[in-house]
């Protein structure tokens, strides 16, 4: 090439392909134009796997069922913008909770027992801020005394569904304390949310080797609070069934008992221990946070029965619970649904007393003002690991009998798969797997393990 001859002259050899790949300009302007059209190819189906949502797709190709004259209206304007354009004439939102049911509702009028106790946050709020009612059904959320008393009724029928403790279904399930019966734990209630409350004479013992001797109360022999309190004990070199009492009492009850001097503390749920604080009848010694951070504590609980012949039922019931618990983890919300659940028809307390515990800031009884955001949360999610967990703890105890499938019980009863497809829907992450080890006052626990776990405790009834 002459060194003055034009570079853009198409005549010219550079002219021939700018990009210096083709071997003429026609050749570079078409694969040009090919993958721009292969681009604009891509963007549109990007958009079309923004539609997620079976209904969406469908009244999308519905309305644009030629091929390439959808995708170039989702490349030009995108995916959210045309279903913002559909629903000012189509009402998506409820063709989507239509669908979602995935056929009728075969009872509408539900009843579900619960213990009055932040730990139901979510079962009791979706009765007063409309979640039930939104997914078609007409729930009474009904305030029982004890968990002995929800147990005999959610066996009898006389609740559809009820808020238990994280162990009672894996107890009813392998028939400890009761009949077998297959019951499942489709979602965790809260995580956290439990503390060890001392009556004031004993502010100056903090030491849980001073406690000999002591009556403590927790709310039911399969609960997490029990299995905690055994395991703080026990890892300070208190043996929980020679060297201390450990008492049923229902959390109802359990401030009149310490104000009373008939116990010196309990594990509870809360209120109840803020309200001792509030009572001036006792102080927060340790959250159980500080304990396991994350670890369970109450649940929603169903019969298999119920799950499996009413199965749009109880989807729309564990729906409005998980849409409920996600509206509960965010903090902003925490004020507006202590106002909704402190009523006497629901945890009858003080706004203040449930504000305290919701929002993590709260008076700890010994003068301080404690600031713990997670003291309480919502995590729906119900790990198997959790499940494992606790079987191991009730094989520690002397509470369940022979050998044990831990894998297959908490498989069975744990419904993750459910919990995690609805998380998805109401925006919630799920886990991508349903086991996971972790710590419980420094020491790890491996699922995988459970038998060595248990063996590794030097106080244990085995």
């Amino acid at each position: 090439m002459s060194l003055f001859q034009d570079p853009f002259d198409a005549k010219s050899e550079l002219a021939a392909c700018p990009c210096g790949k083709h071997h003429s300009l026609s050749e570079h302007d078409a694969a040009v134009a090919a993958w721009q059209h292969e681009a604009q190819l891509r963007t549109a189906a990007d958009e079309e796997k923004r539609l997620t949502n079976a209904v969406d797709q469908a009244v999308v190709r519905a309305l644009l069922p030629n091929d390439a004259t959808r995708r170039r209206v989702l490349h030009a304007i995108g995916a959210g913008t045309l279903l913002a354009a559909i629903e000012q004439f189509f009402p998506l939102g409820h063709a989507r909770e239509a669908f979602a049911q995935s056929g009728k509702i075969e009872k509408t009028d539900l009843k579900v027992g619960f213990i009055p106790i932040t730990c139901a946050t979510p079962i009791i709020m979706a009765h007063p801020m409309g979640f039930y009612s939104k997914h078609g059904l007409n729930v009474e959320v009904i305030k029982t005394a004890g968990w002995a008393v929800v147990r005999d009724k959610a066996l009898n029928k006389e609740y559809d569904a009820a808020h238990m403790l994280s162990p009672m279904p894996l107890a009813i399930t392998t028939g400890t304390g009761s009949n077998p019966i297959p019951y499942t734990m489709p979602a965790v209630e809260n995580i956290n949310g439990q503390a060890i409350t001392l009556a004031m004479k004993h502010k100056d013992k903090r030491d849980p080797k001073s406690w000999k001797g002591f009556k403590f109360a927790v709310p039911f022999d399969y609960s997490m609070h029990n299995y905690l309190l055994r395991y703080y004990l026990a890892e300070h070199g208190i043996d929980p069934d020679t060297d201390v009492q450990i008492r049923s009492v229902p959390p109802p009850e359990m401030v009149a008992n310490l104000r009373a001097d008939n116990i010196d503390g309990f594990l509870a749920p809360d209120p109840v221990n803020q309200r001792a604080v509030y009572d001036g009848v006792g102080f927060i010694h340790i959250l159980s946070k500080e304990i396991w951070d994350g670890h369970p504590c109450c649940a929603f609980a169903a019969s298999q029965e119920f799950v499996t012949t009413m199965p749009n039922t109880y989807q729309a019931l564990l729906k409005a619970i998980i849409e409920a618990t996600a509206y509960a983890t965010k903090p902003e919300n925490r004020k507006q649904i202590a106002e909704a659940i402190a009523p006497a028809n629901y945890l009858n307390q003080p706004v203040t007393v449930v504000e305290q515990v919701l929002t993590g800031t709260f008076a700890d009884g010994l003068g301080k003002v404690q600031k713990v955001p997670d003291r309480i949360d919502f995590a729906p999610f119900p790990w198997h690991s959790f499940a494992v967990w606790i079987l191991t703890q009730m094989k520690r105890w002397g509470q369940l009998k022979g050998d044990v499938d831990y894998k297959k019980v908490a498989e069975q009863v744990f419904l993750a798969t459910d919990a995690a497809k609805l998380m998805k829907e109401v925006g919630l992450a799920p886990p991508t797997s349903t086991y996971s080890s972790f710590k419980v006052m420094g020491k790890t626990f491996d699922p995988a393990k459970p038998k060595e776990y248990i063996d590794s405790f030097a106080i244990k009834r085995i």
